[in-house]
């Protein structure tokens, strides 16, 4: 914007003023600007190096791997810093559109401030045509700091977004460290439909009426079940986004470690039903019961679709 030549008025002098409140405000709008491209970079730096973590260990968990590599657990470990570093960026903007939207009321008043001015008395034309070159720099100074705020709530929508659906892929892939196995995207990123609703009777009766999805026996100490339990439910919400899921504990029936197996099937249906959520099934798709079987030799765990 070009110097503006003195008049003597008192118009003159207020238009002087002006301008140096707008030089501020543009100084502001580009310290403004420079810090959003700075957090942009930070961001980027760290996704970059992320994504290389969790892609190593994708890898290695495809190719096989002993469970609970402490290699991998280094590699999710730098994983999840890097992941930290993107969520304090989307703070630092969060306090920068704070900031942005202080600004945008001070441009808004300045433009306020120079109309006003037009009305003033004791002008000459001079200072007329100094206040409309001076309105009109204001006006696209508006324009940029509007523009400035939206690119800013974009970015903050669309890394929240990003956070979310990495979060709980960084969730699965600790499971997927800690057995060993690869597993693949969470299930939390599914598109769900509205959810059908648990049966208000309970789902232990489904037990011998109805056929599973899944049946896990635990006939050992170490079940692995994990990987398979996965693979059967990311397929059956790829068919049905609305289905919900009956984890049923299943004990033998009769005798005196009726109870006692009872209990400890229940036990062992409370792990099956966390390993789904962290998988990423929300916990809302899951209903948990238990129940005792003249068909069941030793204790096992049923997962019914509904």
């Amino acid at each position: 914007m070009p110097q503006f030549e003195t008049t003597g008025t008192y118009v003159g002098q207020k238009v002087q003023e002006l301008r140096g409140d707008l030089e501020d405000l543009k100084t502001q709008i580009s310290d403004h600007n420079q810090r959003l491209q700075e957090l942009r970079q930070r961001t980027r730096s760290a996704a970059r190096g992320y994504h290389g973590n969790v892609g190593q260990i994708n890898t290695r968990l495809q190719l096989g791997t002993t469970p609970g590599n402490p290699e991998l657990v280094e590699m999710w470990n730098q994983a999840r810093q890097r992941l930290g570093t993107v969520e304090q960026t989307v703070d630092d903007m969060n306090q920068l559109s704070n900031e942005v939207s202080s600004t945008t009321r001070l441009a808004s008043y300045l433009l306020e401030s120079v109309q006003a001015a037009y009305g003033l008395s004791g002008a000459v034309e001079k200072d007329h045509d100094q206040l409309a070159i001076l309105e009109d720099s204001t006006n696209r100074t508006v324009v940029l700091i509007d523009r400035l705020a939206n690119e800013l709530s974009s970015d903050i929508a669309r890394q929240n977004r990003y956070l979310q659906r990495e979060r709980a892929d960084l969730s699965t892939l600790s499971l997927a460290i800690k057995n060993g196995e690869f597993y693949g995207e969470s299930l939390s990123n599914q598109a769900y439909g509205t959810p059908t609703p648990a049966s208000s009777t309970g789902s232990s009766d489904r037990v011998g009426r109805d056929q599973p999805l899944v049946v896990i026996r635990f006939d050992q100490d170490n079940v692995d079940y994990e990987q398979p339990l996965y693979s059967a439910v990311r397929r059956v919400l790829d068919r049905r986004p609305e289905a919900g899921f009956d984890v049923v504990a299943v004990a033998p029936q009769g005798g005196q470690q009726s109870a006692l197996g009872l209990s400890r099937a229940r036990r062992q249906a409370e792990r099956v039903l966390r390993a789904l959520n962290e998988m990423g099934l929300p916990p809302s798709r899951v209903s948990l019961s238990a129940t005792t079987s003249a068909r069941a030799n030793v204790n096992e765990v049923h997962v019914y679709v509904r």
